[in-house]
């Protein structure tokens, strides 16, 4: 667990490191959860950041994560933390639309006993809808393509 000095730290590092990038961000470091610390940023131009698909926010992350670790080298957690970094709650909303994406669909394959393609996504989305669906008796899911056009296929359960 993260004391309130490395805290103070990450979030000192993520503030200059968004400085230089002539953004206008608030930066929020909340205590470590799972392993992970969240970074929460607030702008008024996230769509930016964000970029398709969340790619951007991906990519930025990535580049934070390592700016971090070298700026922390001389510290103890230096090699063993993980960031989830959230602009303007984009990555919860997502979530939360992915979970009811599933649910809707799932239902609409069980109605229909037809089985349901969803559109190309990236794998962390794909975990989320896996997940979700894991305990419904009803429906299957399974991934099915190649990077980057790889989707999940929602089937009934059992087949009929």
């Amino acid at each position: 667990m993260l004391n309130q000095n490395y805290l103070k730290k990450i979030k000192k590092i993520t503030e200059e490191f968004f400085q230089k990038t002539t953004f206008d961000i608030e930066v929020e470091v909340l205590p470590e959860k799972e392993g992970t610390i969240p970074i929460n940023l607030r702008t008024e131009e996230p769509q930016i950041l964000i970029g398709e698909g969340g790619q951007t926010l991906a990519e930025i992350q990535h580049l934070l994560k390592v700016i971090l670790k070298r700026k922390l080298a001389s510290l103890p957690i230096a090699e063993s933390f993980y960031i989830n970094l959230d602009i303007n709650n984009y990555k919860q909303k997502k979530y939360e639309y992915l979970k009811e994406l599933a649910l809707s669909a799932a239902d609409e394959v069980v109605l229909s006993k037809k089985e349901k393609t969803l559109a190309p996504m990236p794998a962390y989305e794909r975990r989320i809808i896996h997940l979700e669906l894991a305990n419904r008796q009803n429906v299957t899911t399974e991934s099915i393509g190649q990077e980057p056009e790889r989707r999940i296929i929602i089937s009934p359960y059992p087949r009929t």
